[in-house]
């Protein structure tokens, strides 16, 4: 059936309008001009958005998990790529656990003469800070906001309750945190500004406990993307080479939840570029392993089997880098991890039956 819509009433409405912003959907800043950051790690950037040369987008994005799993690290990851794609990009680094040394940004190559650090002591104080940093910010002008960590925050009352010898719990600190990402979400998506948050975790109580993010509800219903690190040692021996990380998808608005990314670092050498590809590339057939300890492309035109090579070899970029640009295997990546967005109406048997009926 032929739809008809009153384009003089749409440019009526439009011409109304006192929010400034408002555009017809198909040609909405919002929908058509969404900004990517891929980080240097393709795994890293199939967590983020479900694909290979995806990244990180602007909205609120969480980094959660116990203590020294590498949240911070990651945080700064998706800072320097930022500051990477715009060299006119500052970081606002807000800083309520004074456990980042400078060494971290040196790690990450990170111009600290672009860093503003700030430090925190209560969540009320942040709420005004960042409002009035994010008032005066223009859409197109580069900024990227890192908060390490929402976690460790007290809220105002806690303060003045210590001060005066109280020892009551705080029930205030969840509303405030809650009222915190309720004001600022709007702003980030209109500024398309890109807030990286750190966050605890702790086991819930019961028979089979896992891990819950800190901060009630209200960073929850706000983020765009949240990730819970899990970690284990990787030994040589009994020696510990380094960890290996899982990020546990736990919301996302591009990726499956509940799926796991694995990204392995060295003490020496740090995060491995390539960490996670090739369980991938052998569970889609485009590498076999010919014999134990020994991996092989494979011709996905001729089926035919390549030069063995070990698993050393693999870790390459002579090995991995023809994967990335490799349109199959970016398609099997977006097929296992991304969100797939296809005609709902169209494809409901039921609601076509409906129609038929009708």
């Amino acid at each position: 059936m032929e739809v008809h819509f009153n384009m003089s009433l749409l440019d009526k409405l439009k011409k109304n309008t006192t929010i400034k912003d408002s555009a017809i959907l198909a040609k909405s800043k919002f929908f058509t001009e969404k900004d990517i950051i891929p980080t240097a790690v393709p795994m890293v950037n199939v967590a983020l958005s479900g694909s290979l040369d995806g990244g990180l987008t602007p909205g609120l994005t969480m980094w959660a998990g116990p203590s020294k799993h590498f949240k911070t690290a990651f945080s700064l990851l998706m800072a320097k790529s930022y500051m990477d794609k715009y060299p006119d990009a500052v970081l606002l680094f807000y800083d309520s656990e004074f456990g980042t040394p400078i060494k971290y940004f040196e790690t990450f190559d990170i111009d600290m003469d672009r860093v503003l650090h700030t430090p925190l002591t209560d969540i009320e104080q942040l709420k005004f800070d960042i409002m009035q940093q994010l008032q005066e910010i223009e859409r197109g002008e580069h900024l990227i906001i890192v908060l390490d960590s929402i976690g460790n925050l007290a809220s105002k009352k806690e303060v003045e309750d210590a001060l005066e010898g109280k020892s009551v719990a705080d029930m205030s600190r969840a509303k405030q945190v809650k009222s915190l990402f309720r004001m600022i979400t709007p702003h980030l998506t209109i500024k398309d500004i890109p807030l990286v948050v750190v966050n605890h975790t702790y086991k819930e109580i019961g028979m089979f406990p896992k891990d819950i993010v800190g901060g009630g509800t209200g960073s929850y219903y706000s983020a765009d993307n949240i990730y819970i690190l899990g970690r284990q040692q990787d030994k040589d021996g009994t020696e510990i080479k380094g960890y290996n990380f899982i990020i546990n998808v736990e919301k996302s608005r591009y990726v499956k939840e509940k799926s796991k990314i694995p990204i392995s670092v060295a003490f020496e050498g740090g995060i491995n570029k390539y960490s996670g590809l090739l369980d991938l590339l052998l569970e889609g057939n485009f590498v076999t392993k010919p014999a134990n300890g020994w991996y092989a492309k494979v011709n996905q035109k001729t089926g035919e089997v390549g030069d063995k090579v070990r698993f050393a070899d693999t870790q390459t970029a002579e090995f991995m880098e023809p994967f990335l640009t490799n349109e199959a295997f970016k398609e099997f990546i977006k097929q296992k991890y991304g969100i797939a967005y296809g005609s709902i109406m169209g494809q409901n048997p039921i609601l076509e039956e409906e129609t038929e009926d009708a």
